[in-house]
């Protein structure tokens, strides 16, 4: 009597598995319209508004001598454009404003690091940032030109202290967000307080801290053209408001329009620096 477990076993051939179908890639013409979609998706909107304000004029909604249509202004830019006078006043907001905001950005992230890492250096400094935070920059502009004069130093100056207050507020609230077991972690792995900061603080805190630069990115241009309505010779809130006394409308939509173009220009070079220190973040939105 043959045991059963003895008996010869046939082998069957596992089931013949399909290849996956091939995924077709798209065509160069698909790509095209693919990104002519977005593209429209994105300026949808800025397509709407200048249409509004190319046809209210035009139609009687709006007086056309205080807002004229968007192609006057434009003609207005372009005018100005070629005169080099739009090149001068762009040059120096941008000198000032830029100044003022890698100042801000080199004194304020440190300063938030120490001031969010160190809690008895934050109950020491907490009563002072109160006070200096709820007093807006604008309201000190009389205090910076007395001090410092009419000249660049006061204007950088102004911008500095408007810059640094969402800096320094979102790095502190970076650090002290930094989830303590990955704090933890890292102690029981032999890191000093360098590496501590270089490998777990800093990299924890990148997002909440570039919020802070963009928002001091925008607050440096409408800061400073607030200030240079005041005692300046250039730059494009001189140009505004010089437009708005003699009454040269379009030359003043023009700067106001050059504002708004740098200002979106600034956020997006941020967002890109941003996405460059912050390739580990994960984007779950669709």
């Amino acid at each position: 009597m043959v045991d059963i477990a003895d008996r010869p076993t046939r082998l069957v051939p596992p089931p013949a598995v399909a290849p996956p179908p091939a995924v077709a890639r798209p065509g160069p013409l698909t790509r095209l319209a693919g990104l002519g979609g977005r593209v429209l998706h994105r300026t949808a909107a800025l397509a709407a508004l200048a249409a509004l304000w190319e046809t209210a004029p035009r139609v009687g909604l709006v007086d056309r001598v205080f807002l004229p249509p968007l192609s006057e202004v434009l003609v207005a830019w372009s005018a100005l454009l070629a005169s080099g006078q739009l090149a001068e006043h762009v040059g120096a907001s941008l000198t000032r404003s830029l100044s003022g905001l890698g100042l801000a950005v080199l004194t304020a992230i440190p300063l938030g690091l120490l001031i969010g890492w160190y809690r008895p250096l934050a109950e020491l400094l907490g009563p002072l940032l109160e006070v200096f935070r709820n007093t807006a920059a604008l309201a000190l502009l009389p205090v910076f030109v007395l001090i410092l004069g009419l000249g660049e130093t006061s204007k950088i100056a102004l911008v500095l202290y408007a810059c640094s207050w969402p800096i320094l507020l979102n790095t502190i609230a970076g650090v002290k967000g930094v989830d303590p077991l990955l704090v933890r972690s890292a102690r029981s792995m032999g890191l000093n307080h360098l590496r501590l900061f270089q490998k777990v603080i800093l990299p924890a805190a990148v997002p909440t801290v570039f919020t802070g630069v963009r928002l001091a990115g925008a607050y440096s241009i409408l800061v400073l053209v607030a200030a240079e309505m005041v005692g300046a010779k250039a730059g494009l809130g001189y140009l505004v408001n010089y437009a708005q006394y003699n009454f040269a409308i379009p030359d003043m939509y023009a700067g106001i329009v050059t504002i708004s173009a740098i200002g979106l220009a600034v956020n997006q070079l941020l967002v890109v620096v941003e996405r460059r220190f912050s390739t580990w973040r994960v984007d779950v939105t669709s």
